[in-house]
């Protein structure tokens, strides 16, 4: 089974910005339809930003605008980049594949506060 390891995470001010990385295992990534997801404390998981294996994009509507999501499979690695970052945006980032998941990893940790 793939394994996914993000990483870019950290402590930022409003309106700043971050870009989070998902490194991937195995030798099929360029075929997975890739997703990135967040939980913030005492909610459920959802989804913020999805790219297809065609590269076709979709983004939640309170990140839309702000977040940008793509991808190099030539490294196995998807990408999103966070800016205008605001503190409702604080959560635990994952990325994984869909419409079939992975397993899910440890993530990396958003924290958006003055």
């Amino acid at each position: 089974q793939v394994q996914f390891v993000e990483s870019g995470g950290g402590l930022v001010q409003p309106g700043g910005s971050l870009r989070l990385s998902c490194a991937a295992s195995g030798n099929i990534f360029k075929f997975y339809n890739m997703g990135w997801y967040r939980q913030a404390p005492g909610k459920q998981r959802e989804m913020v930003a999805t790219i297809a294996r065609g590269y076709t994009t979709n983004y939640a509507d309170s990140v839309k605008g702000r977040f940008t999501i793509s991808r190099d499979n030539a490294i196995n690695t998807v990408f999103l980049q966070m800016n205008s970052l605001k503190p409702e945006d604080t959560a635990v980032y994952y990325c994984n594949s869909w419409p079939t998941f992975g397993s899910w990893g440890q993530g990396t940790q958003v924290t958006v506060s003055s």
